[in-house]
């Protein structure tokens, strides 16, 4: 049976949704192993505890939010070359990635980013060149480094698991941690104006305008919070000024892959298209019957947005209320 280390992800003393997702896949064929970096970490064993694995790893001590990623990576580096695990998962964040990279240079390791699914022989899925492409893909050697992107896989709830892993705590002293590497210091962090929508990255419905929204986002954010679903754009939506950068899905914005995507007013462009098309359920609006979304679509309504979307909305609330 492998072994396979998991990296937790936490913020404000909750673990983040991707841990349940890539305890899934480390599951699939292997004994697995949470690792987490936290000054205490007392309040994030409980929650760990309810996900499948049968090892929790916690590092503590230090407080790595306060630095940036090498006083991590050090640490697990080191962890790596002694316990000899098969594959070190993380999610592909911006952190997660660096933290990935960093620990691949150290310990000579193979390693795979941006996966979208993985086998019980650590096979990793990826859709590259902007999405024209599927690759099948193993590491070759002692460890398989592997970051997996959000939502590429279904997970039970926390709640329904039952499971009793044991804990093992690390105390890690700023001693032990090449000094080099605590010289880039976090002074603070301001976290993005969500409006009580969920991450974009993170969401299983994601709603996206586009230059057919002619600016207008309304009808697109109304459908969404009737979703319970974040908001996206499209990088005409963007470069228009119409809806912030940080909401962009596409090959120079965000990756997203939900349960279902709404796209609303967006014509298809390749560029586009790298950032969505792993979705499971594409859906789109566009009055345009030629647009080459609908090449893509697992459902397509041509017609205007403003007409359609106003009563999917509707039909949306006057559904829940039943």
């Amino acid at each position: 049976m492998s072994q396979v280390f998991i990296i937790v992800d936490h913020v404000n003393g909750e673990i983040a949704h991707s841990a349940a997702e890539l305890a899934t896949f480390a599951g699939r064929g292997g004994e697995v192993t949470a690792v987490v970096f936290a000054k205490d970490g007392a309040e994030l064993i409980p929650q760990i505890s309810l996900l499948p694995i049968q090892h929790i790893l916690l590092f503590k001590g230090i407080d790595f939010s306060q630095f940036s990623v090498a006083p991590a990576a050090q640490v697990l580096a080191q962890l790596v070359l002694e316990a000899k695990p098969d594959a070190l998962l993380m999610t592909s964040t911006v952190r997660g990635k660096e933290l990935a990279a960093r620990v691949a240079v150290k310990i000579n390791a193979g390693i795979i980013t941006d996966a979208i699914d993985l086998d019980a022989q650590l096979v990793a899925t990826q859709s590259i060149f902007g999405g024209s492409t599927t690759v099948h893909s193993r590491v070759i050697g002692e460890c398989a480094i592997i970051t997996l992107r959000s939502n590429s896989i279904e997970t039970t709830n926390f709640d329904d698991a039952s499971n009793s892993p044991d804990v093992r705590e690390v105390v890690i002293s700023q001693a032990q941690i090449d000094p080099v590497y605590l010289r880039d210091r976090v002074l603070s962090v301001t976290a993005a104006v969500s409006g009580g929508r969920p991450e974009l990255t993170e969401a299983k419905i994601v709603v996206s305008g586009g230059r057919g929204t002619n600016g207008d986002f309304s009808m697109v954010e109304a459908i969404a919070d009737a979703l319970g679903a974040a908001v996206g754009a499209s990088r005409a939506a963007t470069d228009a000024g119409w809806y912030p950068h940080s909401h962009q899905v596409g090959q120079t914005g965000k990756t997203v892959s939900p349960s279902l995507y709404l796209a609303c007013g967006i014509s298809g462009a390749i560029q586009h298209r790298a950032g969505m098309q792993t979705s499971k359920l594409i859906v789109a609006v566009n009055k345009d019957p030629d647009a080459p979304i609908f090449d893509l679509v697992d459902f397509g309504v041509v017609g205007d947005l403003f007409a359609v979307l106003p009563q999917a909305t509707a039909g949306i609330y006057a559904r829940k209320a039943q």
